[in-house]
């Protein structure tokens, strides 16, 4: 598949992606972490016209200077941006507007690759395929947000189908010794999972399964939201202020659970992972069951011996540098590193993560309240 073929792949799958939305679900921000699916579609577009055509490509009229403002995520580097929390009042540009720009890009990148790229050129060229993968994942999350807070719980999609986890059974057992961390090889990979390094691990067990919705029921039945014993101080305090009783997503109703899914609200599927639950609800629950989450590097270590990729998984470990670790200069070194604080590491993928996009050493993170993701818990002693 030639470089063009990868672009017009990948920017298609955004616009399906959208394809079942209405207009006035593209312009939706109910909470700061959520962005509205036309700036999704419209950051993408802005990553490839500041990134690729705009230093790259000779005689490239800029679509509107205004969209650099609009459309810039966290670079500092570029300039001044839209503060995320004001995503969602961006009436303007249109949505129709929005893919107008996305149409003049595409046509402009066909016209540049024309012609190969540098390698450095190129590199920076597959970056954008796979910021942009990412972001088709943030925006499958971001339309459950917003479809799972309307009060008529619509459906995304009637004929969604989840994929079904394969969950084993029992522990793997891993003896102690030295392991080796990180990415290796050929193909991409983010700066996040570099520099391949070794750590020592004591011996321990890991879950073959993903913790389900039945056995975190017993948690919740168990007064677990209720008992401070479970929780870290700041959670505890997160519990109470927020009034959280059961995951992202649950509802009570005559006394059965049911959580919004992609088809709309559906009584709750006691076999399938847990999702939609903060890094303090996993801490909680393992705690609650006498046991623990694994670290990054011991989940990395075990990855071959479980199947994974329903969920995201939390771990106990900070996301910080691996050792060696260093920031590309200018606007790419921003893309992973300044974000190396106060956040946990998640590993594996989701339902929504884009095909091949994620690796054993992914690295995932966030901060440890939120739970919009597709996050899960797997237990570690």
């Amino acid at each position: 598949m030639t470089l063009l073929e990868k672009y017009l792949t990948v920017r298609k799958r955004s616009e399906n992606i959208c394809s079942p939305l209405q207009t006035e679900d593209y312009v939706v921000q109910p909470v700061a972490d959520v962005s509205p699916p036309k700036w999704h579609i419209g950051h993408t577009t802005w990553f490839f016209e500041t990134f690729i055509l705009k230093p790259y490509f000779m005689g490239y009229q800029e679509y509107n200077a205004e969209y650099n403002y609009v459309f810039n995520s966290y670079y500092e580097t570029v300039g001044a941006r839209v503060i995320r929390t004001d995503r969602g009042n961006l009436s303007r540009p249109t949505v129709a507007d929005v893919y107008r720009y996305r149409e003049y890009v595409d046509e402009a990148i066909g016209k540049f690759l024309c012609s190969p790229p540098s390698p450095k050129v190129e590199e920076l060229f597959v970056l954008g395929l796979y910021h942009e993968e990412q972001h088709q994942e943030l925006l499958m999350t971001d339309i459950k947000y917003i479809l799972g807070h309307n009060p008529l719980f619509p459906a995304y999609k009637h004929d969604y189908v989840s994929p079904k986890a394969e969950q084993g059974e029992g522990f793997v057992n891993i003896p102690e010794g030295i392991y080796e961390i990180g990415f290796t090889g050929e193909g991409f990979h983010f700066d996040n999972e570099l520099n391949r390094h070794k750590v020592y691990l004591n011996a321990y067990e890991i879950s073959r399964s993903l913790v389900t919705n039945a056995e975190y029921s017993e948690f919740i039945n168990a007064g677990g939201y209720q008992d401070f014993r479970y929780w870290h101080a700041e959670a505890w305090d997160w519990v109470n202020k927020n009034q959280v009783t059961s995951p992202l997503y649950w509802h009570l109703i005559d006394e059965a659970w049911h959580n919004y899914t992609y088809t709309g609200l559906q009584p709750l599927n006691d076999n399938d992972p847990v999702q939609h639950i903060s890094y303090y609800e996993a801490y909680a629950y393992a705690s609650w069951k006498g046991m623990r989450l694994p670290t990054e590097f011991e989940w990395e270590a075990a990855a071959t011996q479980f199947s994974w990729g329903k969920s995201w998984e939390w771990t106990e470990s900070a996301y910080l540098p691996y050792p060696g670790f260093s920031k590309a200069p200018g606007a790419i070194g921003e893309y992973n590193g300044k974000f190396m604080v106060n956040q946990k590491v998640l590993r594996g993928a989701s339902e929504v993560t884009p095909p091949n996009h994620s690796r054993i050493t992914y690295r995932n993170f966030f901060h440890p309240h939120l739970r919009w993701q597709f996050t899960g818990v797997r237990l570690a002693k």
